[in-house]
């Protein structure tokens, strides 16, 4: 329902986003290093589910104004792409911080608790609110109908990328505590490099625009 390279194209973006190191992937990531493997990824599972609540109240409200507002996209995107660049320029300036998700030590939870936390960091990831507000709505071939339908595609898409990135972060980070450990300045490059890739998407979003 979607056309192809719409699709081809959001997930390009959403893969962009999703590998950059965010609340989410962070707290995945303390997860894996105080907990262990199996919490890393049950706290995976638990930010999509509160991921794609966001896609369901977008697509289903929010994402029904900004299909009919010309107005109401250009300011959801004009703020999105500020707030993005804004997290870039944070994520470079405190990229240093990336050190405490790897010094941090915790009592291990039970799985519910650990689901249940994970849903609170996906649903309440601003990063997350901003892309699928500002951003998902610029791939709906409004044209072909079906618009609260392809959001929720495109979605899903969006959030199967999410699972595979951030179980590869905590998967990685569960397996490579002493060789981070061993080198901060390893930890630095990853949050600058997030920092740069965070502010080119700003930039992307802002220069999108889409045919009325």
């Amino acid at each position: 329902m979607v056309p192809t390279d719409r699709l081809v194209a959001f997930a390009a973006m959403s893969f962009l986003l999703i590998v950059v190191p965010g609340p989410s992937v962070l707290f995945v990531i303390g997860r894996a290093l105080a907990q262990g493997r199996r919490a890393a990824l049950t706290t995976v599972v638990g930010n999509t589910l509160g991921a794609y609540v966001l896609v369901v109240a977008v697509a289903f409200g929010v994402g029904a104004v900004v299909e009919r507002s010309a107005v109401v996209f250009m300011a959801l995107k004009l703020a999105g792409a500020a707030y993005l660049i804004h997290l870039g320029v944070r994520a470079i300036r405190q990229r240093h911080a990336l050190r405490a998700a790897f010094g941090g030590a915790e009592v291990a939870h039970g799985r519910l608790r650990t689901l249940w936390e994970g849903f609170a960091v996906g649903v309440t990831n601003p990063k997350t609110i901003v892309f699928f507000a500002a951003v998902l709505p610029q791939f709906v071939d409004r044209g072909q109908g079906h618009v609260i339908t392809q959001m929720l595609l495109l979605g899903l898409v969006f959030n199967l990328i999410a699972v595979a990135c951030d179980s590869v972060w905590g998967l990685a980070a569960a397996g490579a505590r002493s060789w981070f450990a061993r080198s901060p300045g390893r930890l630095a490059a990853v949050g600058g490099a997030g920092g740069l890739t965070m502010i080119g998407l700003g930039v992307t979003v802002a220069a999108t625009g889409r045919e009325d």
